[in-house]
């Protein structure tokens, strides 16, 4: 395990890498060749995996030591931008350019935990001024929860590994990650880097598998203190059923809505639902899936995302002329075939794209929708933007918030009241205003309500879930 060119990684238990009779076969999702190949975890090796991390909490590791290790793996990372980058197109089929921002935006979410690991405090609690108390003065303290297991998903395998492993380790915390099986590379590959770095022995294990075999065994583990997972809502349920009282972070679906009012600049509002709509096969859960339009800038809007949809290329992920890859798997980009196909059925329109090749599914507009046919209704997960008309604000919002979900919402408008209204009244986790759904910064705050989740992503808001909150009081 000491060459980052080897295909096949072991699970990585007490700072320790273990090879398994077992392995998983890990491919490359344009050629379809082989790339990796990872350790299959048991029961036994979930066991050792949180009794390492139990152990290494007996061991002092100091705010400011955090702060050094995840600064040093930051800037390992940042050094060896483009080894993790091609890996990522590899294993994902995210097309390089956008690989590279992920390993740019995955060592800024490390260097922001670092940073927030000397930032952990608590306030003052004026006790004082409760009649019978006057002699009396209190505050609070955050602690970490202890072993928190992360799992997460295939499509931002760095970035969302970061998003957890820092905040854990930045709070105090031990962590057993569990990545997807389809993409597990590049967080081995931050696995080595994080030995590199001096993390002590314990604080990071990571153990392979399939999800439905390794997960239930994480969810059975009565020593395991917190999980934080992103992905699926019946994923998510299934957890929060599993580990009954103890802390859950959840971050899961969308069929993400925004609004393009009639005072918008409609070229730019374009040109971003396009880039949006699209990014990673349009693999992201704040993809933009639902479009709604002012029937005064409907027809001109539509014009233009065709016009910018048609411009999209599709090919190899590591060219850097592409603009999409292939999507995860190809009974992915057979379900999404099945989903715009039965919408047509119902009365849907193609406006571009609409055709299957493959593994990949061309970047798709409807219209002529209706908010219950499934690519509306449902989370799409794949390359597909369904824009209807709208009259009135009212009508709008409406629409918006006719969803299971609500992690994040985009609103293109100049008009200060209808955002401020939107703003009161969109059921949300976040309103990105004169933008899509879409955006993302790696230190704001991140989460959804109803089925999408709840509890923050983002370092500050992350520790914020990731410890306890200690209340002191001194009778004087």
């Amino acid at each position: 395990m000491n060459s980052v060119t080897e295909t096949r990684f072991g699970l990585y238990v007490g700072g320790e890498w273990t090879a398994t009779d077992e392995t998983e076969k890990v491919y490359n999702k344009y050629t379809q060749s082989l790339v990796g190949e990872t350790a299959v975890a048991s029961e036994e090796h979930v066991i050792r995996a949180v009794g390492a991390g139990k152990e290494a909490l007996r061991v002092p590791f100091s705010p400011y030591e955090r702060y050094e290790v995840l600064s040093k793996v930051a800037k390992l990372l940042r050094e060896r931008n483009e080894e993790f980058a091609t890996t990522i197109a590899d294993e994902v089929g995210k097309p390089i350019a956008e690989a590279r921002g992920e390993v740019g935006r995955a060592a800024l979410t490390l260097e922001i935990s670092a940073e927030e690991a000397k930032r952990i405090h608590g306030e003052g609690i004026p006790v004082e001024s409760a009649p019978g108390s006057e002699n009396r003065h209190s505050f609070t303290k955050r602690y970490p929860v202890g072993v928190v297991a992360a799992i997460t998903p295939f499509n931002v395998p760095l970035n969302l590994v970061c998003h957890k492993i820092g905040p854990a380790i930045a709070a105090g915390n031990s962590v057993v990650l569990k990545p997807d099986e389809k993409t597990p590379l590049c967080a081995l590959l931050l696995t080595e880097l994080f030995e590199q770095a001096g993390l002590p022995k314990g604080r990071l294990n990571v153990l392979t598998g399939k999800g439905d075999v390794v997960g239930p065994l994480l969810t059975a583990n009565e020593e395991i203190d917190m999980y934080t997972f992103t992905g699926s809502p019946r994923v998510g349920q299934l957890i929060r059923e599993q580990v009954g009282l103890r802390k859950v972070a959840l971050e899961l679906g969308n069929n993400s809505a925004t609004i393009v009012h009639n005072d918008a600049d409609v070229e730019e509002a374009a040109k971003q639902v396009a880039q949006k709509s699209f990014n990673n096969a349009g693999q992201v859960c704040i993809s933009v899936q639902r479009v709604y339009v002012h029937r005064d800038v409907y027809s001109s809007f539509v014009d233009k995302v065709k016009a910018y949809t048609k411009e999209i290329k599709l090919g190899d992920p590591r060219d850097p002329s592409t603009n999409m890859g292939p999507m995860i798997a190809e009974s992915e980009a057979e379900r999404v075939e099945a989903w715009v196909k039965e919408a047509v059925e119902q009365g849907a329109t193609v406006e571009t794209g609409g055709k299957r090749e493959g593994v990949f599914y061309h970047p798709t507009v409807l219209t002529n929708v209706h908010d219950d046919m499934k690519v509306c209704r449902q989370e799409v997960f794949g390359p597909v933007v369904a824009i209807a008309p709208y009259e009135t604000e009212e009508e709008v919002i409406a629409k918006v918030n006719d969803s299971e979900y609500g992690l994040q919402a985009g609103l293109f408008t100049n008009n200060l009241a209808f955002a401020m209204k939107a703003m009161e009244e969109i059921e949300v986790g976040g309103l990105i205003v004169n933008d899509t759904s879409g955006y993302r910064v790696d230190h704001m705050p991140y989460g959804g309500v109803k089925k999408s989740g709840h509890g923050k992503e983002g370092p500050r808001y992350a520790i914020e879930e990731m410890t306890e909150e200690k209340i002191v009081v001194f009778n004087l």
